[in-house]
């Protein structure tokens, strides 16, 4: 049996876990009965005020994350609690509000005081939360309260969030309250860039319209090099249109249109070819002849890091998985040099550098998960959900019993609002490692988004 003040300290923590959560669901009768256990004498703001969980969140925090309202009423009218209070990544109530989607919960806090400027520890506002999303009714109420349209946070402006997360309708409201779309991050990523990595055409033109830059460098890439690499023939046309230089090239001395053939993309390289000054490299300048010999050179460097296969040896054709036998001592090193540019270049927040980086290791060394979890994290950071979920699916037939690959797939499906999917990918990774907490949480947090999507489905029925 427990001694008597290790019973009491595991009551009080059972009292504080039933207190947030009670916030959390909206059950506002549960949390005044707790609030009145848990009163220490000190008065009941002062003690409602001190419950907080391992990562600094309060109640106001847990209610603003599922937009319960009638708790914010309870907390803000009735015991005055600080409406800005931070939580541990100084983030606010109105910020966690904005971040789900809130927008009634989050005009609320507003209207009682809660201060639209306060960002957190990364630099993000509610309006840079509330543009990724598209909320365009919040989006404008931020707006009217005066906030600076340009705020910087570490993923850059709002405007790079619209463009970024393709939100047109959020772009051009902001382009309307004079946001600068040539504005930048630390790594050089500006709105068209972002609008280019997300293939979002309407932002894009939208962009051009605003006197956006179609030429500007960032890890060593055009937007028109961006473009080539995703193959898509409108945000090509659209760039080259506007002004686009073809004859750019990149870090690795390649022009749009070798990008484009090395990957494969012959619609692209179509469209660039008439528009593109010949590379005396390449003999047969014909759609097909650079095409093969893009494609002849990624496989002689690819060749070139590999060992010599046995002849004899036997192969299974019907295999997807990489035979790691066949990645040579010198393809792992180069494999992990690349990664370490990758790891760099993430953590300065360059993903269209990190991207680049950890497919050349993915080049070098196909038979490592790991590369393949990265790239896809890269990828949700620019919103790009389906090469994320592509990415994903290849780490987790590489190392199926990885708990990561779970997540990295759960990531992604939840960006594509496939939330029963997600949930079942987060919940295969609980059953590999169940004391991941992070799993755990972005299972339940999968289900729950499950069932409000579902919900907002029947109602749209009814209507």
């Amino acid at each position: 049996m427990a001694p008597p003040d290790a019973s009491a300290a595991l009551a009080e923590r059972q009292n504080v876990h039933n207190f947030l959560n009670a916030a959390r669901t909206g059950n506002l009768d549960l949390l005044k009965r707790i609030a009145a256990q848990l009163d220490d004498g000190k008065g009941l703001a002062t003690t409602v005020e001190a419950v907080k969980d391992a990562n600094k969140r309060g109640a106001l925090h847990f209610a603003a994350r599922e937009g319960q309202t009638d708790v914010f009423k309870y907390l803000l009218e009735d015991l005055k609690l600080d409406v800005d209070t931070k939580d541990e990544d100084g983030e606010t109530p109105l910020i966690h509000a904005a971040r789900q989607g809130h927008t009634a919960s989050a005009k609320y806090l507003l209207e009682h005081g809660a201060n639209p400027c306060i960002a957190s520890e990364l630099g993000a506002t509610a309006l840079h939360h509330s543009s990724g999303l598209g909320d365009i009714e919040l989006l404008t109420f931020l707006l009217s309260k005066g906030i600076d349209v340009d705020s910087q946070s570490d993923a850059g402006t709002p405007l790079i969030w619209a463009a970024g997360h393709g939100q047109q309708e959020a772009v051009k409201v902001l382009l309307e309250h004079h946001a600068n779309p040539n504005a930048e991050t630390d790594d050089g990523i500006t709105p068209l860039l972002s609008a280019v990595a997300a293939s979002s055409l309407p932002s894009l033109e939208l962009l051009i319209q605003a006197g956006a830059n179609v030429n500007i460098v960032a890890g060593g890439a055009t937007p028109l090099h961006i473009a080539a690499d995703n193959g898509s023939p409108d945000i090509i046309n659209c760039l080259l249109k506007a002004g686009a230089d073809p004859n750019v090239v990149d870090e690795d001395d390649l022009k749009p249109i070798q990008v484009a053939a090395a990957r494969g993309n012959r619609g692209a390289v179509e469209i660039l070819l008439p528009v593109t000054s010949q590379i005396q490299s390449t003999q047969n300048w014909t759609v097909d002849g650079i095409m093969e010999y893009m494609q002849a050179e990624t496989h002689k460097q690819l060749e070139a890091t590999r060992t010599t296969k046995d002849a004899n040896a036997p192969t299974d054709t019907t295999s997807t998985k990489p035979n790691i036998s066949e990645v040579s001592p010198e393809a792992k090193k180069k494999a992990a040099e690349a990664k370490s540019r990758g790891d760099d270049a993430f953590k300065r927040k360059d993903y269209f550098a990190a991207l680049d980086a950890y497919t050349q290791a993915i080049d070098f060394d196909p038979s490592d998960g790991t590369l393949l979890s990265n790239r896809s994290l890269c990828w949700i950071r620019l919103g790009q959900a389906e090469h994320a979920l592509a990415d994903a699916k290849a780490c987790r037939a590489l190392r199926p019993d990885w708990p990561k690959s779970c997540y990295r797939e759960g990531a992604a499906l939840r960006l594509l609002e496939r939330f029963d999917e997600a949930a079942n990918s987060f919940y295969e990774g609980v059953k590999l490692d169940p004391e991941n907490k992070e799993l755990v949480k972005a299972f339940r947090e999968a289900v729950e988004a499950g069932k409000k999507f579902h919900q907002a489905d029947k109602k749209e029925e009814k209507n």
